[in-house]
Order: structure tokens, then C-alpha cells, then sequence
């Protein structure tokens, strides 16, 4: 058991510090910040997407702006797509989960808005569906997968992609970097924490 421990541990170390060491994936978390930013600044909303564990993490992150991160502070206009169950399974039986995002972008998004799409293999069908009909609303799109990037590259405005095949640390990776973003971004629009 001691053994599965600590190899975890390295494996997400060594990622870590693989991607601190790369000026590119730096650069790119900035742009991301820069157009989350520019985004709220313009009076859009930034909307998330992602299945099983990158729902949990999109959830979790338009709480961060919804809610607060390190400041008491005006809430920021997010939200994570599949929080309404009942329109998700609606959606999903009436027409195919492929649609469940797209359907909800149609009705809410507007050009202005961002959104930032989670998918560990980037082949998501639904994460897809949502990537092209952001597009087609005239939104920034931020994409988080793996190394590949899958089907979500040539999808997305940024698109940052962890350089492994292993989901757990990728996901790991994913919440960091959103991590980031929601610090970058409330210092921008409310100041130091």
C-alpha cells in the first residue's frame, strides 16, 4: 500500500514540475486567466462543462466565482451546465446526452460569454457538441484534456493540454490550473486578496 502511496505521489509531482518548467503552459494559463477577465469586464458569463469527475471539478469552479475564493466580494456570473438534473435528463432522453450542453448554451449563452470545457481524452461527444455551438454563438472557448487534446483541438480558443494519459492526474492538473485562474482573476477585478 505504502508503495501505491508514494508513487502517486511522485507521478503527480513530477507532472507538476514538469509543467512549472514549461514557459508554453505558463504563457497559456495567463491567456486563460486574461480572458476569464476580460470576459466578467465585458459583462459576460463564463459557463462549464464536463463529465463524471470534470463535472464535479466545472461545479466546483463556477463556485469560485459564484461564491468567493480568497475575497469577500460581488459574485461573479458562472455556472456550471449539468447542475439541473431535470433538464439534463430530459434533454438526454428527448433528443441524446450529446445535446444536453448545447441545448442549455442555445438558451443561455450569447456572444461575450466563455466556455471553459473539461474533458480528460478531449473526445467527449456532448463537451463537443457544446465546444462548436460556442463557437457558433460567437464565444471564447477554453478547453482542459490530456496529452492528445483528442477532438477538441482546432475547438478551442486556449487549450491546455496536461501531458499525460493517466485521468487522476490529469484532473488534478485541471483543478490547479482553475485554481490559478480563479486567483488571477479576482486580483484583477477586486485586488489583492
Amino acid at each position: 500500500m505504502r508503495e501505491a502511496i508514494e508513487r502517486a505521489w511522485k507521478d503527480s509531482l513530477q507532472l507538476r514540475q514538469e509543467l512549472l518548467n514549461s514557459p508554453e503552459h505558463i504563457a497559456l494559463i495567463e491567456q486563460i486567466a486574461t480572458a476569464v477577465i476580460e470576459t466578467f469586464q465585458n459583462g459576460g458569463r463564463v459557463f462549464f462543462c464536463g463529465n463524471g469527475g470534470s463535472a464535479a471539478d466545472a461545479q466546483h469552479l463556477a463556485a469560485e466565482f459564484t461564491g468567493r475564493y480568497y475575497k469577500d466580494r460581488p459574485p461573479l456570473p458562472a455556472e456550471a451546465l449539468h447542475v439541473n438534473t431535470s433538464f439534463l435528463t430530459a434533454v438526454a432522453n428527448y433528443y441524446s446526452f450529446a445535446e444536453t450542453y448545447a441545448r442549455l448554451l442555445r438558451g443561455w449563452g450569447r456572444a461575450g460569454d466563455l466556455l471553459w470545457a473539461m474533458s480528460t481524452s478531449g473526445n467527449s461527444p456532448n463537451v463537443l457538441r457544446a465546444l462548436d455551438t460556442a463557437r457558433e454563438l460567437g464565444m471564447r472557448t477554453v478547453g482542459l484534456t490530456g496529452a492528445t487534446g483528442g477532438k477538441m483541438l482546432g475547438r478551442c480558443d486556449y487549450l491546455f493540454r496536461v501531458p499525460s494519459t493517466d485521468t487522476p492526474r490529469i484532473q488534478e492538473i485541471h483543478m490547479l490550473v482553475g485554481h490559478i485562474v480563479c486567483e488571477l482573476v479576482e486580483r484583477a477585478l477586486f485586488g489583492e486578496p
